[in-house]
């Protein structure tokens, strides 16, 4: 990884919600904390950015990423849903509905893409079935493309994420109904 990757992720990092970022391969390993981490008790009063460090094998670097002082861009915001679900049959009660649906959540933080390219139709759409091990999506993390996979069986009920916008770990891409 090289150090503008690095700067730009601590750049992206920053700007979102998050408190705390993890990335480890092979190689070596990132600790990416905001100043929201400090806020949750993680550090204490007055404890000032941490610096890289090197370790014994595997290298593990570890960066504080600097307090962000401007709002988060619109576009960083909340993702919009991109697709409803079909309109439920009168006298159902969409809350039991959403009760029985599985949430697809990204593995990763980066930028998700519903297709390969923009040419290409998405992977998955509104009323697609799936099996576990169907690619669904990619997340674009550090100009590495990751298809997800699901981990679920079922129908897509609903997109929850716009094409080509940030997501957050654990964030909801889909949600599937496993009884379809």
């Amino acid at each position: 990884m090289t150090y503008k990757e690095i700067t730009d992720l601590i750049k992206t990092i920053s700007k979102s919600n998050l408190s705390e970022f993890k990335y480890r391969n092979t190689e070596f390993e990132i600790t990416i904390r905001t100043e929201n981490y400090s806020k949750q008790g993680g550090l204490g009063k007055g404890a000032g950015p941490m610096i890289p460090m090197s370790a014994a094998a595997p290298v593990q670097h570890i960066i504080s990423a600097p307090p962000a002082t401007a709002a988060a861009p619109a576009d960083a915001a909340a993702p919009a849903t991109v697709a409803e679900a079909p309109a439920a049959p009168a006298g159902n009660d969409s809350a039991n509905d959403n009760a029985n649906l599985i949430e697809v959540k990204s593995p990763i933080v980066g930028t998700f893409y519903r297709s390969a390219s923009p040419e290409k139709p998405p992977y998955v759409k509104v009323g697609d079935s799936i099996n576990v091990g169907d690619v669904v999506c990619i997340v674009e993390a550090m100009k590495l493309f990751n298809e997800i996979e699901s981990e679920v069986s079922g129908k897509i009920v609903k997109v929850m994420v716009e094409d080509a916008s940030p997501v957050e770990y654990d964030q909801v891409l889909y949600l599937v109904d496993p009884n379809a």
